[in-house]
């Protein structure tokens, strides 16, 4: 079994980087194979447009779906893309690892995932959702925050942390994956401090053996539900007997 990290954070001795070598070792001691995808050390760009198609279908406008499709149809996707596009390929599982950043993901993450679940060969029209490119692959993501967990729940002041995490998850069921429960790493403390140092220190060591945990444990897990293209109707609407899984797509009250 071998396992892609993928790694988005600036600073190579942070925290997030300290748990995907953790994340890396802890599943080479379970026996997999691993490697880390690290997007800043690796200059990844995470800005679709234009210049990555040196011969584009239509060079008077630029569409980004228009020209993935061009690019996998004809064998000529970006360097980058085409790497990380065969990493996921020879992944059984993949772990993304980074920090919420203004209730979202970094922007080179997000970037990535707008140039590498390429249109054609990662996805189409009918090649989505629980007919996905990925299907009996795994994905599970690990994030740290700088609140509380207090302040990530359903009442709290920033938001219900899995809330803020289902556009990624989703994303990742709509090409496919299982997507897995996520292991949250909360009150990391990066600009604003407000424990004692020993206090921080302890706890982001808890967090790193709390990590491997969840990792050795992904087997046992029950994957995060999500509905399928049986349970919508023509119009893409939920079935009135489908199940409702998230606030974000619901039946109507």
């Amino acid at each position: 079994m071998h396992a892609l990290i993928v790694l988005a954070h600036p600073e190579a001795k942070s925290f997030n980087a300290q748990m995907a070598q953790i994340g890396k070792e802890t599943l080479e001691a379970e026996g997999w194979t691993a490697e880390i995808s690290d997007l800043y050390r690796q200059g990844f760009d995470p800005c679709e447009g234009q210049d990555h198609f040196p011969a584009p279908k239509e060079p008077d406008y630029f569409s980004a779906q228009g020209e993935q499709r061009h690019a996998a149809d004809t064998d000529a996707l970006p360097p980058q893309v085409k790497a990380e596009v065969e990493k996921l390929e020879r992944a059984d599982l993949v772990v993304f690892q980074f920090p919420m950043w203004w209730f979202s993901t970094p922007a080179i993450l997000k970037g990535w995932l707008d140039r590498c679940l390429v249109y054609g060969r990662v996805y189409t029209g009918s090649m989505r959702y629980d007919k996905g490119y990925f299907q009996g692959k795994r994905a599970v993501i690990s994030v740290s925050t700088g609140a509380p967990a207090s302040t990530h729940g359903c009442d709290g002041r920033n938001g219900d942390a899995d809330m803020l995490l289902w556009p990624f998850h989703y994303s990742l069921h709509y090409v496919g994956f299982t997507v897995l429960p996520p292991y949250y790493s909360f009150s990391v403390e990066s600009g604003i401090l407000y424990s004692d140092p020993s206090v921080l220190h302890d706890r982001l060591e808890g967090y790193k053996a709390g990590l491997a945990d969840h990792l050795r444990g992904l087997d046992k897990m029950a994957r995060i539900p999500f509905n399928g293209w049986d349970d919508w109707d023509e119009e893409g609407k939920l079935k009135p007997d489908a199940p409702a899984y998230s606030p974000f797509m619901r039946h109507p009250d």
